[in-house]
């Protein structure tokens, strides 16, 4: 597979953008006019760079509005043509893209956009260069690629081809599927694009918010599939524009451009088997993870998440015996508390461990996605855990589950006590906030080398504003994880808003009375949220008093109840307690603003244990 990517999905100069081009592994890239018209080297320059470094310069682009205009107006767009063709073999490049018109075009008739584009065609053949017609998703008159394909047809010209542009396709809801009538040898590009399910304007779309395959809700697998199977050979490139990953550092967001095409060639070798074309390779099949394995809290002192880990019922299994790290367990559900070079950090998740099958699998995957490892100095006698870095700077780990018991790892954790039953039994989600710069690669980190899909997305309001928060979570439900990116106010901290971890419980309200016993002191949930929650559901009254007097709060589907609290927030982090009943799937996303408010009144401080 021939990978390129169009210079206007990163920020920097040309020169910037080729050089993390190559270096990210790309074959090639598309010149956006507008880059080469600012850079300060000539087309010669540019084209030497690209040579040394390696890349093809697949496509100059765009070239508007030359179709379906009045005689006079296209006299001008042949003057046009004559120039960036003339500009073009100084560049070394042989396709340009010309957009459906959008401005000036007055005659909806295929016979004239036809004959324009032959004509258009005679001129870019005495260059040695061809046309690739795009049907663009707001294009005044040609607006679906069927219609662009038949203009195409009628213009019968070598020199004329058509550009397929997974955006334009599929953000019209036009069927993918016609592709395949179209020869392979007469598609001249293929751009892809991702995106979320978002309801406005299609340019706006376009313009804003496109992701990298991967990131959104489009099937790009099923996409690319049918193009593949016209026999097309092009180059398969990514033409994004957002407004995040200009602003980013132009190395970081061509690595994770290119990531998001390797996994996409990994589905589509998949999905075509034996039949997949030369140069589509699958990845390493690892297979998800099974379940969590561990949640790492690093801080300078975590003896405040020690108190409030003993107060819920969890168990000191003991010291690590070559390093200052500790761990803590009830039923299944495992805490690893690690001062080790933590110096002036307030306690936050610093790492997740997952239990997989094949662990020498996922870590080749991720060598392959180009995933930074995760290093941990381990000594003889200890376990090795491979792992990655997350784009927020979450680590995370991997290991292979055994046959039964517990991890191997547990047994390097001396003099502490036995695992401990009680009302906790598991890690039920871990919420991670989200740097508003990473969301979208942090989609595709999951995906891509863990094979941990998203699942759904929300907006929860807060006292700053809204709170986007998209979910990664397994099919079995054993692994879910919150994906949170706070409003800009709250994005100066490293992490933009607090991180939790949510335990599962049998019993809930065990659980709350005997942490009270103990000395603990839940957030505390103002007593008008009884007041609507009883006008919300038809419950019982002494059951309301019980959620009351606990600080429970509460949640109801057509599949199942959910009861949760939370402790008060401790440096970047805070605890969830859950019991799910029935067969409830969701997080209480109705709660969580009244979390929030209480949260902002002042929970925030190390005060989690009465004195």
């Amino acid at each position: 597979m021939r990978t390129s990517i169009a210079t206007v999905c990163m920020s920097g100069t040309l020169v910037e953008k080729l050089h993390a081009a190559a270096g990210a592994g790309f074959d090639g890239v598309e010149i956006f006019e507008p880059d080469l018209v600012s850079a300060a080297e000539s087309p010669e320059e540019i084209r030497a760079l690209a040579e040394r470094l390696g890349l093809s310069l697949d496509l100059y682009q765009p070239m508007r509005d030359v179709e379906g205009v009045e005689e006079a107006v296209f006299n001008d767009v042949l003057r046009r043509a004559e120039a960036k063709f003339s500009l073009m073999r100084r560049l070394g490049i042989e396709v340009v893209l010309c957009c459906s018109n959008v401005a000036t075009a007055t005659i909806d008739d295929d016979d004239v956009s036809a004959a324009q584009l032959r004509r258009l065609g005679d001129l870019a053949q005495e260059h040695g260069i061809r046309i690739a017609f795009e049907a663009l998703a707001w294009g005044k008159y040609v607006d679906d690629y069927r219609r662009a394909w038949r203009i195409a047809q009628l213009a019968d010209h070598p020199a004329v081809g058509v550009c397929l542009d997974s955006f334009h396709i599929l953000s019209r809801g036009h069927d993918p599927r016609d592709i395949e009538d179209i020869p392979g040898d007469r598609i001249f590009f293929l751009q892809l694009a991702d995106a979320p399910a978002l309801s406005m304007d299609v340019l706006s779309w376009s313009r804003h918010h496109r992701l990298f395959p991967g990131e959104g809700s489009f099937d790009l697998t099923g996409f690319l599939t049918h193009v593949l199977r016209t026999g097309y050979d092009g180059p398969v490139s990514l033409e994004v524009f957002n407004d995040t990953f200009r602003q980013v550092d132009v190395a970081g967001t061509a690595v994770h451009a290119r990531r998001s095409l390797r996994w996409l060639e990994d589905a589509v070798a998949r999905e075509l088997a034996d039949a997949a074309p030369a140069g589509f390779d699958v990845l390493p099949d690892s297979g998800m993870p099974l379940g969590f394995d561990f949640v790492e809290i690093k801080a300078e002192d975590t003896s405040s998440i020690e108190a409030l880990l003993e107060t819920v019922g969890f168990a000191a299994r003991g010291k690590h015996r070559t390093k200052p790290v500790t761990l803590w367990s009830a039923g299944d559900a495992r805490v690893v508390l690690n001062e080790q070079h933590a110096r002036g950090l307030d306690p936050h998740v610093a790492a997740l461990g997952f239990a997989v099958s094949d662990a020498t699998a996922l870590t080749e995957r991720a060598a392959e996605l180009r995933t930074p490892f995760a290093y941990r100095r381990t000594y003889a006698g200890e376990q090795m855990l491979d792992g990655a870095v997350a784009p927020d700077g979450t680590e995370v780990f991997w290991s292979a589950r055994g046959t039964g018991g517990e991890p191997a790892w547990t047994a390097e954790f001396e003099h502490g006590a036995s695992v401990r039953r009680g009302p906790v039994v598991a890690v039920d989600h871990v919420s991670l906030g989200q740097p508003w710069q990473v969301v979208d690669e942090a989609i595709l980190f999951f995906s891509a080398v863990l094979e941990l899909p998203a699942t759904s997305s929300t907006e929860v309001a807060s006292p700053q504003g809204l709170v986007q928060s998209r979910v990664i979570q397994s099919p079995d439900g054993s692994i879910r994880i919150p994906l949170n990116v706070s409003p800009p106010i709250l994005s100066g901290r490293p992490t933009a808003m607090p991180q939790h971890v949510a335990f599962a419980c049998d019993d809930i309200v065990t659980l709350a009375r005997a942490a009270r016993a103990r000395g603990l002191r839940p957030l505390s949930i103002p007593r008008n949220y009884y007041e609507d929650l009883t006008a919300r559901f038809d419950l019982d009254d002494g059951f309301v008093a019980t959620l009351r007097e606990l600080d429970l709060v509460f949640d109801r589907d057509a599949e199942g109840e959910y009861l949760h609290f939370y402790t008060a927030t401790v440096g970047d982090l805070f605890f969830e307690f859950v019991e799910r009943r029935g067969n409830y799937d969701g997080y209480g996303a109705g709660n969580a603003p009244v979390r929030l408010t209480a949260q902002r009144a002042g929970a925030v401080d190390a005060d989690i244990v009465r004195p």
